[in-house]
């Protein structure tokens, strides 16, 4: 029997603005391949992007490098981005994004790269636009961006936050590529501290900008704080922020059985616009 020839393909330079057209379909669960995008992801990482086309219409997208994440997928294409990817299991460590997209990949994938560390099914994609001062919401001052000779005391938190989401630590042995990578958030103003005492003892980073959209992730507070009524004025003031310097639309998501979160988010002035999952690998 004939194989089909799959009619995915590595996107180069030249498609870097249809590539956007399909984010900006849907922004929010988007921004994060968006902002890779216009970071000249397709020349600096050649073969990063996968699209399909059908006839001539670019119209979807399969971030695939340490994560998988599908854009504008239906049925279809996810079975082509599957089959693409399917021999790349060792390269990838979490497939994210729209919830049924992601279910539809990991269908296919489950197979040959299963079990799963972990399925997170359900995780609300949250969004604002509304400045949080001007629904009433007060503002802690301490939140100021991190300069760059407080990556030490953001790495602790950092890392606390990673492993207490994920499930392991983010680096065995040395943590200078982690550190460097915190670094690069800190040098663009990504990352939103306060600090007390020579300790970060709340810290959120602005993942992803791109097209007027920002997504917050990573967002952390000391264990012995929580529970005290600080967490909404704090997420205030970093959405306040960012809106005021980066993007007039944040977005975030949250596990739903965080409800401590998301009831800070919601207070903050987030609603839900979707679901996205994560199947850790």
């Amino acid at each position: 029997m004939l194989r089909t020839r799959n009619p995915v393909h590595a996107l180069t330079a030249a498609d870097r603005d249809d590539a956007l057209e399909v984010c900006a379909r849907n922004l929010p669960a988007n921004v994060f391949v968006a902002a890779r995008l216009l970071e000249g992801v397709l020349t600096t990482q050649p073969g990063t992007v996968l699209g399909h086309r059908v006839d001539g219409r670019l119209q979807s997208l399969c971030w695939s490098s340490a994560n998988l994440v599908p854009v504008e997928a239906d049925e279809a294409d996810i079975a082509f981005f599957a089959d693409r990817v399917r021999r790349w299991r060792r390269h990838c460590a979490s497939i994210l994004g729209p919830a049924d997209q992601v279910a539809e990949l990991w269908r296919h994938l489950a197979p040959a790269w299963g079990p799963a560390r972990a399925v997170r099914a359900d995780q609300p994609l949250m969004s604002a636009m509304d400045l949080p001062s001007s629904l009433g919401v007060d503002l802690d001052p301490r939140v100021r961006p991190a300069t760059t000779d407080e990556v030490d005391l953001v790495m602790p938190a950092a890392a606390h936050m990673f492993e207490g989401e994920i499930g392991y630590p983010p680096y065995s042995g040395s943590g200078a590529a982690y550190r460097t990578a915190l670094l690069a958030l800190i040098d663009r103003g990504h990352t939103f501290v306060v600090v007390e005492d020579g300790a970060v003892i709340f810290k959120a980073d602005v993942g992803s900008v791109a097209l007027g959209c920002a997504q917050l992730q990573g967002v952390w507070l000391a264990p012995h704080l929580r529970g005290q009524g600080l967490a909404v004025p704090l997420m205030a003031s970093v959405v306040e922020q960012v809106m005021a310097t980066r993007a007039k639309w944040v977005t975030l998501y949250v596990n739903d059985f965080n409800t401590s979160a998301r009831a800070t988010y919601t207070k903050v002035g987030f609603e839900d616009v979707g679901s996205f999952s994560t199947v850790l690998l």
